[in-house]
């Protein structure tokens, strides 16, 4: 969350900086209401400070025999100790408030981020291998076509076990999956990542910690019961990123400066309802309510986290270098920054298949495969991440930062579509054999059951 101290003294600048953003924040409420507050801790200040003279007083009185000055006076003090009640009880039902108020603002987006209203409003950097591209089928197949022909993608029985937006992959489309997650973890090995295997689910806590609560409680998967009613001894959700386990995994503790910079990944699957998506992405796996992940978290001194930024930005990026998919950086504008990011930029690459009004001139699309943001001390302060300086300084709000080291299925859209060949089969990318045994082309698998079977063919 920002520091309610920062809004209380500039906030016209906090003002504008949430304008930038199209966040509706009711700020006037929420300066009365601290005003209110900080009245209110000030009476009960003085109320005690009186109560205490009083005390002092009455055994005095007593001493010296002024029995009815002393009675006066504990009299007083009774009264002065339901007043400082009755303050303390409105001071702390204030507090909770504007705990809950304060949860409820975005982050404030670096001065540096363009301003703009939405993803039309993004900044596109610069590409990488898109003018050397290899030579590609005079048609490509979309994703979910080839996946059906080549039998490693099935949607149909996913969604027959689980639900729409769940999908089987299989044979060589699940030996893929596997490559890739080894892949992309060993690629961030070796640029200092620590491996992490946490846990899937995470409490409403966590959830809180990073800034996915409460604004978007609908887009996520809660155990037990609806979410908004939780079986009573169950406060869980299914992750919907391992940047909530991994960031809350140090919440409330000290870390040193010797530990900073920190940098640990994880693999995990993902869970989301895509609550505000009806409709889109009705086919393939550009838009699923499962999908895996490996995530990328950094823990550092604040004024590092900018220059971090470029570097994780960096070592996401790797992993499209090294599969030699082409891609573009694009750095996000102010309306289009998630609710806890000061600064991001997407990595986006490119799929070939689809001919999609906001892609190439050349056709296909453009997917957003991981996002890396600086979240300044924004989860720290939620989480209670801290971190002295020196051994002997008072702890501070350290920086968190994040990205996706990649969200695999659209990973997946772009390999099977840029690397696919005239005959229908997919060329495995160079960097991903070793994964598969020395696999050089994916061909596909012969269909099972009486769906494989043409209907003139069935009994």
């Amino acid at each position: 969350m920002i520091d309610r101290t920062d809004l209380r003294e500039r906030p016209e600048e906090v003002r504008d900086a949430l304008e930038n953003r199209g966040a509706d924040v009711d700020l006037e409420t929420i300066l009365e209401r601290d005003e209110r507050w900080r009245e209110l801790k000030a009476r009960g200040d003085d109320l005690r400070h009186e109560r205490n003279e009083v005390s002092e007083r009455i055994g005095q009185l007593k001493q010296d025999g002024e029995d009815e000055r002393a009675q006066e006076a504990i009299e007083r003090s009774q009264s002065l100790k339901a007043e400082i009640e009755e303050v303390e009880s409105e001071a702390k039902r204030l507090e909770a408030d504007l705990e809950e108020a304060m949860l409820e603002i975005p982050q404030i987006p670096d001065d540096s981020v363009p301003v703009g209203e939405d993803e039309a409003d993004n900044v596109e950097h610069r590409r990488h291998g898109f003018e050397d591209r290899r030579e590609l089928p005079e048609t490509v197949v979309p994703h979910y076509d080839l996946g059906e022909e080549l039998d490693i993608i099935d949607e149909a029985r996913g969604a027959k076990t689980t639900g729409a937006g769940f999908y089987f992959l299989k044979g060589d489309g699940a030996r893929l999956e596997h490559a890739l997650i080894q892949f992309m973890m060993d690629v961030h090995r070796e640029q200092g990542y620590v491996d992490l295997f946490p846990p899937v689910p995470v409490s409403s806590e966590s959830m809180r910690g990073t800034g996915q609560l409460p604004k978007f409680a609908d887009d996520a998967y809660r155990l037990g019961g609806s979410n908004a009613e939780p079986y009573e001894d169950e406060d869980l959700w299914l992750c919907p990123t391992a940047e909530v386990p991994v960031t809350n995994m140090y919440a409330e503790d000290i870390l040193l400066s010797d530990d900073l910079p920190l940098k640990h990944q994880a693999y995990t699957p993902n869970f989301r309802r895509e609550a505000g998506e009806h409709g889109t992405e009705t086919r393939g796996i550009v838009r699923v309510h499962q999908f895996n992940k490996v995530e990328l978290v950094n823990f550092v001194e604040p004024e590092s986290s900018y220059d971090r930024l470029e570097t994780l930005l960096d070592e996401a990026e790797e992993v499209l270098r090294r599969l030699e998919l082409p891609y573009r950086i694009l750095e996000l504008c102010t309306g289009d920054l998630t609710f806890a990011s000061a600064k991001t930029y997407d990595i986006e690459v490119w799929a070939p298949a689809d001919d999609m009004p906001d892609g190439p001139e050349e056709g296909g699309r453009w997917l957003e495969v991981s996002s890396a943001s600086n979240f300044e001390d924004f989860q720290a302060r939620r989480a209670g991440l801290r971190y002295r300086p020196e051994r002997h300084e008072s702890a501070e709000y350290l920086h968190t930062l994040n990205a996706s080291g990649l969200a695999l299925p659209r990973v997946m859209v772009a390999i099977l579509e840029y690397y696919q060949n005239d005959d229908g089969t997919v060329t495995v990318p160079e960097a991903l054999r070793p994964y598969m045994d020395g696999q050089e082309l994916i061909e596909g698998h012969e269909k099972v059951g009486e769906a494989a079977v043409g209907a003139g063919e069935r009994e």
